[in-house]
């Protein structure tokens, strides 16, 4: 299109004209091109529907580098997927299709993980191959792959498809440790992060730690980077978790500060070794309470990181005692069920003590029956990691475990 001022303005309402049509690709600005035109933007699949005036000389052209117009330069990723699917599907476009692309997904690298419920609807499986590429153009991403349900088979081994790529090995660094597995067999909790956090500042120095449930090291390796624990034990039952965590270590150059133990932990042994036992697994580390009594070094002891899936009852206002519970005339007004946005750990919930204490019980009485000798066990910290469910949250607790001298 002519670059004089009067067709610039004319090029810029046939846009208009355009996009009201879905004819114009609004990823792309007007622009100047050599010979004195503008560039009108133009979706190459709508091209057989495109009629120009014949007053305007106009010509076909491609762009190297076209210039993002401002639209695309604000648009979100989910919003730019969107954009980018759509003329896949042309008229077959609708709402409900719309709702099955993603608004959020993970990203490991060069992988981007969709949720279960993407992509389901029959239109979009037509599409085979291309949707993939798709997906991963519009995210920045080479390979896609899609979570299905959580195998119930005692690993929480993940049900993952890889859709675009040869393999599902990926890196993810996390508080600069990094971590390395493959997505279609071990998952990764972005949601203990607060957790590794709290472990990677333990004053572990010189210490023996055993981690009975250490997956591809989740906790393992922040004893071992940052912590300063001299060496750790990892209990690891997964093949695929054990050789992700293998390489993991490699990675960070801590292979020779870690033996790890392939198998079930329960049948663990070893035993007088560890000043620190961590149990990271939920909804309950029980099973694991024996094993870790039997690793805690007889004459001195240790300390127990116990995690575990307390509920706690919804809590009314008025039970809180809240001014603002109450209307002038004494009044309960709005009673609230459990405020999930509360930053969890404000305030200790008298249902976390009153695990926390049964848990102190039940491991002192465990030493005790081991070792033949009384013990005692002290609360040393209630750490609330994370809303798991309604009324339902993952607690560490932090147990100090001593032999009584004579």
């Amino acid at each position: 299109v002519p670059a004089l001022a009067t067709e610039r303005r004319f090029a810029q309402r046939l846009r208009e004209c355009l996009e009201q049509e879905r004819l114009s690709d609004r990823r792309y600005r007007l622009q100047r091109v050599p010979g004195g035109r503008v560039a009108l933007p133009v979706l190459e699949e709508k091209l057989s529907q495109l009629c120009l005036p014949a007053e305007v000389p106009c010509e076909l052209v491609r762009i190297q580098d076209p210039v993002p117009s401002r639209a695309a330069r604000r648009r979100t990723p989910a919003q730019r997927l969107r954009d980018e699917l759509r003329p896949l599907l042309g008229a077959s476009w609708s709402e409900e299709l719309e709702r099955d692309v993603p608004h959020a997904w993970q990203r490991h690298g060069d992988l981007v993980l969709l949720s279960q419920d993407s992509f389901r609807a029959e239109p979009w499986e037509r599409l085979g191959s291309a949707l993939w590429e798709t997906v991963a153009s519009a995210l920045g991403a080479r390979r896609v792959a899609r979570r299905g349900r959580v195998m119930p088979d005692g690993m929480r081994t993940p049900s993952v498809t890889l859709l675009l790529g040869q393999h599902g090995w990926v890196e993810h660094v996390d508080n600069g440790i990094r971590y390395t597995f493959d997505v279609t067999k071990c998952m990764f909790s972005p949601g203990n992060i607060t957790e590794k956090l709290r472990v990677a500042s333990l004053p572990c120095s010189g210490e023996v730690v055993v981690d009975l449930y250490a997956g591809i090291g989740y906790f393992t390796l922040p004893f071992l980077v940052h912590a300063g624990a001299a060496f750790v034990h990892a209990c690891e039952w997964n093949s695929s978790a054990v050789e992700a965590l293998h390489r993991t270590l490699l990675l960070n150059g801590v292979r020779d500060r870690c033996h790890i133990h392939a198998g079930d932990s329960r049948q663990l042994q070893l035993q007088d070794v560890a000043d620190r036992v961590n149990l990271g697994l939920i909804p309950s580390s029980e099973q694991g309470w024996p094993v870790a009594c039997r690793v805690l070094k007889k004459d001195t002891g240790g300390v127990l990181h116990i995690h575990h899936n307390v509920e706690t009852p919804p809590v009314l206002l008025a039970e809180q005692g809240s001014a603002e519970a109450a209307s002038p005339g004494g009044e309960a007004q709005h009673p609230a069920e459990e405020c999930e946005k509360e930053i969890l750990g404000a305030r200790l919930r008298p249902e976390w003590q009153q695990w926390a204490e049964a848990t102190a019980t039940r491991i002192q009485g465990l030493l005790a029956e081991l070792h033949g000798r009384p013990w005692c066990t002290s609360i040393l910290h209630i750490e609330a990691v994370k809303s798991y469910a309604p009324h339902v949250h993952h607690l560490v607790l932090d147990l100090e475990c001593r032999p009584v001298l004579p």
